[in-house]
């Protein structure tokens, strides 16, 4: 019999996050106590934000449901080593769906794994390989949840860093925001040495240290760590405008299309259909751009600049020709 009620509880958690119905005299048998001290404890899940849904009959049934809110899970170890490994995965490269809110909850499970499963993650890790990545450079999973518990516990950070010549540099910072841009990590933070605010490309950190010493954050010059990346990119390289029509409607294109190139507005007319538009502004070749466009999956029509138009017909009759050539 388990008489340390907290110990009891946690036990108890764990069999009702398992998706069932548990009779009461089962949970009891399972606990060692009687009816009467299950349905207490049943009680004191509900007080902690628990949403345990009780089912009438002669013997009862419990089972956690969905709440308005997410209470603490409990997990075993192999539930844990899966969700740490495909974090890790996910978080090497700045793929779509994968932001800091996934990095932060990397950063929170590897802080409190085990050494035991810390060591079958990194096992597991490193004996697979993932047939798709990012379109990104690779990063070192540690180094993002490194960074990402600096920028949550507000804490200077120290790293290496190595600039587009080459050259490396020790750098001292305030992290602010890990910012995904479809294709990359960046850091935004203020950099200490320089006294000024600076983005850092993640794949070209290492060594990244959490130092302790804390910091009260100061004020984005722009109001947010997105728009300031935004702005530095586009003053570090040339950049050019481009404008594509989509045959959808506007939800089903934003359903598909990665937020960084832009967000598509409506468009009277369209050939018959629904069809609407997105303008942005971007540096990458466009080369690059016109097979992006195509992962879409809808049906689109490039309108400017002239050498995307041209770079997507020559693609369009390469992948034709390629495709008869079978």
């Amino acid at each position: 019999m388990t008489t340390d009620t907290p110990a009891r509880l946690l036990q108890l958690l764990s069999l009702l996050q398992t998706p069932r119905e548990w009779p009461g005299g089962e949970l009891a048998d399972r606990l060692q106590v009687s009816r009467r001290t299950v349905r207490r404890d049943i009680d004191r899940l509900r007080e902690l934000g628990y949403p345990v849904e009780a089912s009438k009959g002669a013997d009862g049934g419990y089972r956690l449901v969905a709440g308005k809110a997410m209470p603490p899970l409990l997990l075993d170890d192999e539930e844990t080593v899966a969700i740490a490994v495909g974090l890790r995965a996910g978080a090497g490269h700045a793929v779509a769906g994968v932001d800091e809110a996934s990095v932060r909850a990397l950063a929170k499970l590897e802080q409190v794994l085990p050494a035991r499963l810390r060591h079958r993650v990194t096992t597991l890790q490193a004996a697979t390989t993932p047939l798709t990545s990012g379109d990104g450079a690779s990063i070192a999973p540690e180094t993002l949840t490194v960074m990402a518990s600096a920028v949550a516990g507000r804490e200077r950070l120290r790293f290496a860093y190595r600039a587009a010549d080459g050259s490396g540099t020790r750098r001292q910072a305030e992290p602010y925001r890990l910012v995904s841009t479809g294709r990359r990590w960046y850091l935004v933070a203020y950099d200490l040495d320089r006294d000024d605010w600076r983005t850092f490309r993640v794949d070209r950190v290492s060594e990244p240290f959490a130092t302790g010493a804390r910091f009260a954050p100061r004020e984005m010059p722009t109001g947010s760590a997105a728009e300031f990346l935004r702005r530095s990119i586009q003053r570090r390289q040339e950049t050019y405008g481009f404008a594509v029509a989509f045959a959808g409607s506007v939800a089903e294109v934003a359903a598909r299309l990665p937020g960084w190139l832009g967000t598509p507005v409506e468009e009277e007319g369209g050939g018959g259909g629904d069809w609407c538009v997105v303008r942005g502004e971007t540096g990458d070749p466009v080369e690059w751009l016109a097979v992006r466009l195509a992962m879409v999956g809808c049906e689109f029509a490039v309108r400017e600049p002239a050498e995307l138009v041209a770079c997507v017909r020559e693609l369009g009759g390469r992948l034709s020709r390629a495709g008869g050539a079978g």
